[in-house]
């Protein structure tokens, strides 16, 4: 791969991802100081030359969104002003993604806010993996180019050799989602019904599609809570479900969904490492690496290829 005039550096988002990413572009990361002043404001100084390079910052804004935004559009003000010759700001996962649309009154549109400040960092363009919904890339006048984690899982999914597969969407957003995943598995397809009783409460009370004596596949791009993903497992369960698995992109799971999950008809959580994961016990979780389909992406950008072929499997 082709490294001249690229350079990598990372926010403290997930370093270990950015070490992941570079190691497989072939790359090291830059040297890139990361310090907070007492009160806590954030310090930042690129101890490298970027000068005229094309510049890759790798961030994902999760766990702490507050803190890793700042530091990222931080970042990006760095390099622009070291004279970096095309910021890309590379995004495993978007904070703030599921505020997308004003569906309720005097509510902001957060992820569009969250594009405007890259944009007046100084992003050049926008590498990210699945967004929450996909027309936040409208809310950006620059390039975004958008990965999938489903290549990655729907290889591993095979592997399994689960027969009689029915992919199941848990709510009816996550549709389209659903339906990639099964022409990708050649699986049947469902739909379970929601009402959302608040952020981690829900009550799953229709189901669309047949799954008695079935493997199942529940898919979704996050999950934090596992509310959405263990009403749904519940009521699949009830409905004759043979085995329950679920694909989540983004795993930002809190103790109250990991216990979600221990005390849910689930068997398996597989996702990827596009943000840094806790560690768990009781529960089977499989974690498939998002590095060198980024990596790939990153190269492919730096040399003015076609990125589209990574979403083949």
């Amino acid at each position: 791969m082709n490294d001249n005039g690229m350079k990598i550096i990372s926010g403290t988002g997930h370093r270990a991802l950015a070490e992941r990413i570079a190691a497989a572009a072939g790359v090291e990361l830059c040297d890139v100081d990361i310090t907070r002043f007492p009160d806590k404001e954030i310090f930042v100084k690129i101890r490298d030359n970027v000068r005229g390079d094309d510049l890759f910052i790798v961030q994902s804004v999760s766990v702490e969104p507050n803190v890793y935004l700042m530091e990222l559009l931080i970042m990006i003000d760095a390099a622009k002003r070291a004279s970096a010759a095309r910021i890309t700001a590379v995004l495993p996962f978007y904070g703030y993604a599921r505020q997308d649309r004003k569906d309720q009154p005097r509510v902001p549109i957060t992820a569009k806010l969250v594009a405007n400040l890259l944009v007046a960092a100084g992003a050049d363009r926008i590498l990210c993996v699945d967004l929450h919904a996909q027309q936040i890339q409208g809310f950006f006048d620059i390039p975004v180019d958008h990965l999938y984690g489903s290549p990655v899982m729907v290889k591993y999914l095979r592997t399994l050799n689960l027969d009689n597969l029915v992919v199941v969407s848990p709510d009816a957003g996550g549709l389209k989602m659903a339906d990639a995943y099964s022409k990708m598995l050649g699986a049947g397809i469902a739909l379970v019904g929601k009402q959302r009783k608040s952020a981690e409460d829900v009550e799953a009370n229709h189901l669309v599609g047949d799954v008695e004596g079935c493997n199942t596949l529940l898919v979704d791009d996050m999950t934090s809570t596992a509310g959405t993903l263990t009403a749904a497992a519940k009521l699949l369960e009830k409905a004759g479900a043979k085995s329950i698995r679920a694909a989540v992109s983004h795993s930002l799971l809190m103790e109250k969904g990991i216990e979600r999950l221990k005390d849910s008809p689930i068997v398996e959580l597989v996702t990827t490492d596009t943000v840094p994961q806790r560690k768990w016990d009781g529960f089977d979780i499989t974690v498939l690496s998002m590095a060198e389909p980024l990596a790939e992406a990153i190269c492919r950008i730096h040399n003015d290829q076609s990125v589209s072929s990574l979403f083949n499997v």
